[in-house]
């Protein structure tokens, strides 16, 4: 295997190599301006370690795959054209009301209780640049009223003289017959041919999401659209280098469904959150492949904390309907709890409770922390790492940055000690201390929330500053086993590098599996297996268009079921994917019955409410090559190594300073056990083992935080 992988972050660009028997990590610092740039600093210190000249890599490897928060960050700065909707005559409000309470979505759950004190999100489309055409669909996709052509003309007309740079189309009922919106993609080219209106991207709602619900539909178009542009420029721009370092393979993008495709074949709206997405699939990978059991992966890297859910068996939770920014859209995308709490996470002081205020602003790569003495000003995360002794100023990142103790103490003092009246290495422990404690309530609330209990839990920690903060977080959260996984600094990259191509395809539908009036089961086999029919066919169509052969594409059938009138779906993943007979209806009701009660307690599963399925789901994959994870288990004695050289160290559990052991990577030797308070540093990530813990590292290169 020859591979190449890369997770763009917020504040680092880490890329994971692949060469034959080597495995290689690296990091540069992200360059936002020209993300190619980052790429090639990371890729030649991955080829400088692995003895390798870029242009040999780039034309021996099999692919390049990327992981980006390119889209997220332009969400969060609203940096995007011009987007224009038509949409159904009468459903010119639909998407300025957002369902009424849509200005909820998107805001913490504090916020959330108090609604009227709550503010609406910029619009991404202005009233002024909705217009609606007359046409009408039923929800059976028989045509009421016919596309009247001129309308459509004049509304288009109208949206492109006030400014519109996309053009999105959303009517309703557009998932039962998608004609009117392909025909005004046909009147659009033919009034505004591509010699004339240049590339304005134009995007039918049907496209986007296959499922019912005329509001979601619409915002998931309109987020796709005013991504298109930044993430075609983008993703462009690293294609573009690809090609002239002597790359000559289609890149590959990773979606936040899980898999990858090439980038003709992808949705702006597919890259929202990629990056950390692809480290809940590695953990996802690392259940399957140790029987580890229920895993809660946390990445901390620059900017940002991300938990991810894999309970035993490596069964990833999706959200459906998530919210991206401020926006419900429809997108199936493994869930994912981000907390703006991150190494560069902004520490400030509260007026209001006298206390310390992290993020989520983040000082992100450019300026950076103030230690990176950059012409950042205010104290982060990292700051108060470095003054409590964490960090080592000539060797952070490899010594690829100089850290300066003088200019941390200085943006600590200016912002904490003075109003807190506490000393510099008191308002670092209470950093520290605070942004550990932010972490654990989220990974405690997410676990809870879902019926789960954080100790039986294994906590994945990984991200260039996870297993440095993991024992505190651990501490705050009642876990007792955390796992630094192989490759922890880049393990979101190696995930990338494990993923499938994939693509999910899905379809409203109303199908009731068991009528509880009535007291009857399915028996329409033929209209069921014909929509799975055509949303295989779509699925292979994708795989097959990107090259890969037809034999090789695999299918796997998803159905969202609910009880009765519940308001909240379950997926779940059926073992078959046709109906048969009586039986086969049974079997998917069984199936159905096991996950709920799995998922929500013994005993709770209403089968007498009756059992409906809202939408049907197929996902179209290719399996490939993977990087493998051994056992992580080791039975034979340790001993305690030898330290290199000893530091003054802070924590906050203990007063005063701590005379701390520090160790290189040669104490990572399954023989040895490291007892806290210890600090272990290496070329990518430092591990901290705080006093109560002890440290077991694992003969592939995994590390074990073990409480004592």
């Amino acid at each position: 295997m020859k591979r190449i992988s890369v997770d763009i972050g917020g504040t680092f660009t880490d890329c994971f190599f692949v060469w034959d028997d080597k495995h290689i990590e690296a990091k540069a610092l992200t360059t936002h301006h020209n993300l190619a740039q980052g790429f090639n600093e990371a890729l030649d210190l991955a080829c400088l370690r692995a003895d390798l000249e870029r242009e040999e890599v780039l034309a021996g490897v099999d692919s390049v795959r990327y992981a980006t928060t390119l889209g997220t960050n332009a969400l969060i700065e609203r940096k995007g054209p011009k987007v224009g909707a038509l949409v159904t005559h009468g459903f010119e409000d639909t998407i300025p009301l957002s369902r009424g309470r849509g200005y909820g979505e998107g805001l913490d759950p504090s916020q959330q209780q108090n609604l009227a004190a709550g503010q609406r999100p910029e619009p991404l489309v202005p009233r002024k640049l909705i217009r609606s055409v007359r046409e009408r669909v039923r929800s059976d996709g028989k045509v009421v009223v016919p596309l009247d052509e001129k309308n459509v003309r004049e509304m288009v007309r109208e949206l492109v003289d006030n400014g519109a740079e996309a053009l999105v189309v959303s009517f309703t009922n557009a998932t039962e017959n998608p004609d009117h919106e392909q025909r005004v993609l046909e009147i659009i080219l033919e009034e505004y041919p591509a010699h004339q209106l240049g590339a304005i991207p134009v995007l039918l709602g049907h496209q986007v999401s296959g499922r019912k619900g005329e509001y979601v539909r619409a915002t998931s178009t309109i987020v796709d659209g005013f991504l298109h542009e930044i993430m075609f420029h983008a993703l462009g721009q690293l294609s573009n280098n690809l090609r002239e370092s002597g790359y000559d393979k289609p890149m590959l993008v990773i979606h936040n469904s899980g898999g990858m495709a090439q980038t003709n074949s992808t949705d702006a709206l597919q890259t929202i959150h990629s990056g950390p997405i692809a480290g809940v699939g590695a953990g996802e990978h690392l259940s399957n492949s140790t029987g580890i059991g229920h895993i809660i992966s946390t990445d901390m890297g620059g900017t940002s904390f991300d938990i991810g859910l894999v309970p035993e068996g490596g069964v990833k939770h999706y959200d459906f309907q998530p919210t991206i920014d401020r926006w419900l859209v429809s997108v199936p995308m493994i869930h994912l709890l981000t907390l703006g709490a991150g190494g560069g996470s902004i520490a400030s002081y509260d007026r209001i409770y006298n206390s310390i205020k992290l993020g989520p602003e983040s000082a992100g790569s450019d300026p950076g922390p103030a230690c990176y003495d950059r012409g950042g000003l205010k104290p982060t995360v990292t700051d108060a790492d470095l003054l409590l002794g964490y960090l080592d100023p000539d060797n952070y990142a490899n010594g690829y940055i100089k850290l300066s103790t003088k200019r941390a103490r200085f943006a600590v003092e200016e912002e904490l000690c003075d109003n807190l009246d506490i000393d510099v290495i008191e308002a670092a422990k209470l950093i520290k201390d605070s942004v550990d404690e932010q972490m654990a309530i989220g990974i405690g609330k997410e676990l809870r929330v879902r019926g789960y209990l954080p100790e039986d839990f294994t906590m994945l920690a990984y991200g260039g500053n996870g297993p440095l903060h993991a024992c505190g977080i651990a501490d705050h959260a009642g876990i007792s086993r955390i796992l630094a996984p192989p490759f922890a600094s880049v393990f979101s990259a190696c995930g990338a590098g494990n993923m499938s191509q994939l693509h999910f395809h899905e379809r409203g539908a109303h199908v009731v599996m068991y009528n509880a009036t009535t007291r009857g089961l399915y028996d329409n086999y033929d209209e069921f297996n014909s929509i799975v029919q055509e949303l295989e066919s779509l699925g292979t169509a994708d795989l097959v268009r990107q090259g890969l052969p037809v034999e090789s594409v695999e299918h796997r059938l998803e159905l969202d079921m609910r009880y009765g009138n519940q308001l909240v779906t379950t997926a779940v993943v059926m073992d078959i994917r046709r109906l048969t007979g009586v039986g086969d209806v049974l079997r998917m009701i069984r199936t159905f019955s096991e996950i709920y009660a799995q998922r929500y307690g013994e005993g709770s599963e209403a089968p007498e409410a009756g059992i409906r399925v809202q939408t049907i789901r197929v996902a179209s994959y290719v399996d490939g090559d993977a990087v493998q994870f051994e056992a992580l288990e080791h039975t034979g004695d340790r001993s305690e190594p030898e330290p290199l050289s000893h530091r003054t160290m802070h924590f906050a559990t203990i007063d005063g300073p701590i005379d701390t052991p520090v160790y290189d990577q040669t104490a990572l030797s399954d023989q040895n056990v490291i007892h806290g308070p210890a600090l272990v540093t290496t070329e990518n990530t430092t591990y901290l083992v705080e006093p109560g813990w002890r440290l077991e590292p694992t003969p592939q290169g995994a590390v074990w935080f073990l409480k004592n």
